[in-house]
């Protein structure tokens, strides 16, 4: 299997954060959902596989092609969208083709003005004026329009409205329909990843604490309940993010650690939602 994006021991050190030895691979063809709370390290990965901070060690390849070496033919087959527009506020919609057309030696008019068309994008409307929902299916019409084989998005959907949400899936979902084309996007909104995820990445104080399915994520764990007196230590040892209350618990394990935990104890599938809590109160360690 081909890959789109391969991460390989990924470091990046500032005064107070840190990227340690992260690594992940996106084959070619689906979705990767890169998620993690608020200053895990999700930006600041991003920001180095489009050389846009430099990575002090590990490697980065797109396509098989080194991003920092090969970073102007990457980029020709890059597409990006941020959670903030970048486009002039007085610019008007007919305008940014003209502004960016020339650097993409693949770029589709025909194509760009179908987006358009199909996103109900009016040419004369000025980007000042345009809704977030707008701003973001502009930025991906003009992600699309050159041949961009993978996209990267840093929280697409945040602070959309969830019609336009949906939509904004829906167009992922149709772009790497072919096969040919991947998407990795970072979100918080955990019910993105259910929708359209096909792998997921879970980054934790700069570390990574899951790649793989999303399928495989959701299996790998589950949610324990149990009295007080089930808590002891040999089960205080494995439980990720325990919860106590005046008449039990509540944590994650390991689902293959589930048979070596007492009979009293319950278990259950967890959601997305509830791996990334229970991650974020265990401090994002992982055995």
């Amino acid at each position: 299997m081909s890959q789109a994006l391969d991460v390989r021991d990924l470091c990046k050190s500032f005064p107070d954060f840190h990227l340690n030895s992260v690594s992940f691979t996106l084959p070619t063809g689906y979705i990767m959902g890169f998620v993690g709370q608020n200053g895990a390290g999700k930006t600041t990965t991003i920001r180095c596989i489009l050389n846009m901070a430099r990575r002090e060690s590990g490697e980065i390849t797109i396509f098989g092609a080194d991003n920092v070496t090969d970073e102007l033919e990457i980029k020709q087959e890059l597409g990006t969208v941020f959670d903030e527009i970048f486009f002039v506020a007085s610019w008007r919609v007919g305008e940014v083709e003209k502004a960016l057309h020339g650097f993409y030696k693949d770029w589709d008019t025909a194509l760009y003005h179908d987006f358009l068309k199909e996103f109900d994008l009016s040419l004369d409307k000025k980007i000042g004026d345009l809704s977030r929902g707008m701003k973001m299916k502009l930025m991906l019409a003009v992600a699309m329009s050159h041949g961009a084989k993978l996209l990267v998005l840093d929280e697409p959907t945040s602070g959309l409205d969830p019609v336009a949400r949906e939509e904004l899936l829906d167009i992922l979902q149709d772009y790497i329909s072919d096969g040919e084309k991947s998407v990795f996007f970072s979100t918080h909104i955990t019910s993105d990843l259910e929708r359209i995820a096909d792998y997921i990445t879970v980054i934790e104080n700069g570390t990574i604490f899951y790649t793989g399915t999303k399928d495989g994520l959701l299996e790998h764990f589950s949610i324990v309940t149990g009295s007080t007196d089930d808590l002891t230590d040999s089960v205080k040892d494995v439980i990720i993010g325990v919860e106590k209350t005046r008449t039990g618990f509540t944590g994650m394990v390991q689902s293959a650690q589930v048979k070596a935990l007492p009979a009293s104890v319950t278990a259950q599938p967890p959601t997305i939602d509830e791996i990334l809590i229970h991650i974020a109160k265990h401090g994002g360690s992982h055995d």
